[in-house]
């Protein structure tokens, strides 16, 4: 009974300790095994359907780093400081008949694929009337979801591991999907940058966290 409460007592410590870092310290670097770790704790994240709409790229590139600065202003603070950059790519282009989903069916699942299978039309159904996804647009804000699970997972894991991580969402993603187009790293047609995320270790203190109350946020219905 107390090892369960320790668990507990560990899991609520590690979220207070999540932090998302405004400052860190360019003079420390992560582990490559913890790296590693973090990484594979993203890789086993859940997603929709389990079709892993996702590319983890780190961005060590100094020179791109900076060239990011005036179309990512919310990645300033982590390009000046944090060991690591991860841009999240979304896939724009999953649907029940496309290479990708095939892909994930046959190569990574290792079931046999057909476009008219039960399991493919559940997934058209899902998509098409359920979820409203019918173009581009709403196929891409799908796969985000996805990639903003595999992020969470990520910064706690690093929680865990006593590194500090910063979720990015302050960019122009259009110049900034540009650039990377430009720089022959994001493939436009299939992928799409639904985030980025930092890693380090931070040069400033926590701030106790403010959050709503339970009550204000919890209700059961019966």
């Amino acid at each position: 009974m107390r090892e369960h409460e320790e668990i507990q007592e560990k899991l609520i410590e590690v979220a207070n300790r999540r932090y998302a870092t405004k400052k860190f310290d360019s003079d420390r670097k992560v582990d490559d095994d913890d790296w590693r770790t973090i990484l594979e704790v993203g890789r086993l994240s859940p997603s929709s359907f389990g079709y892993e709409p996702w590319q983890f790229v780190e961005l060590d590139n100094p020179q791109m780093r900076q060239d990011l600065k005036p179309i990512a202003w919310g990645a300033v603070n982590s390009i000046n400081g944090a060991d690591k950059l991860l841009l999240i790519f979304a896939r724009k282009d999953v649907t029940y008949d496309s290479d990708y989903v095939k892909y994930m069916v046959q190569d990574v699942k290792r079931h046999e694929y057909d476009p008219n299978s039960k399991s493919s039309q559940a997934f058209k159904h899902f998509q098409e009337t359920d979820m409203d996804i019918n173009d581009e647009r709403t196929r891409f804000d799908w796969a985000a979801k996805q990639c903003y699970i595999a992020m969470a997972n990520m910064m706690m894991a690093a929680a865990a591991l006593k590194i500090d991580s910063c979720p990015i969402e302050g960019f122009n993603r259009e110049k900034v999907e540009s650039y990377l187009a430009e720089k022959g790293v994001l493939d436009r047609q299939h992928w799409g940058l639904a985030v980025m995320v930092s890693f380090g270790y931070r040069d400033e203190p926590i701030k106790p966290k403010s959050r709503q109350a339970i009550s204000d946020i919890y209700r059961t219905i019966k």
